[in-house]
């Protein structure tokens, strides 16, 4: 990732982005947002916390309570009534 004068970034598909210290591009982020899913619910910080941490399905959260998710950087409190709903839908919940 390039830095240009002042706050002005580039990154490595060439998307310019003005950022203070984030090397996120949010052009780029974009692009990897699902079109659907509980991931699609989800701020791409929260998202980025669960693939980072291997979870992609609401299996696989709900192998987790609610205080574990929360522990993930990234992930904060607003995401937890996203999932919980998503959860529900499937018959699933955090674990206790």
């Amino acid at each position: 990732m390039k830095t240009q004068k002042g706050n002005l970034r580039i990154c490595h598909k060439g998307h310019k982005y003005k950022s203070s210290n984030c090397p996120t591009c949010p052009t780029c982020e974009q692009e990897r947002k699902p079109d659907n899913g509980f991931l699609s619910m989800l701020s791409a910080p929260a998202r980025r916390a669960l693939e980072s941490n291997g979870i992609t399905t609401l299996q696989q959260v709900s192998t987790f309570s609610e205080k574990e998710i929360l522990q993930f950087h990234g992930m904060g409190p607003a995401s937890l009534p996203k999932l919980r709903t998503a959860l529900q839908a499937n018959g699933l919940s955090f674990k206790n």
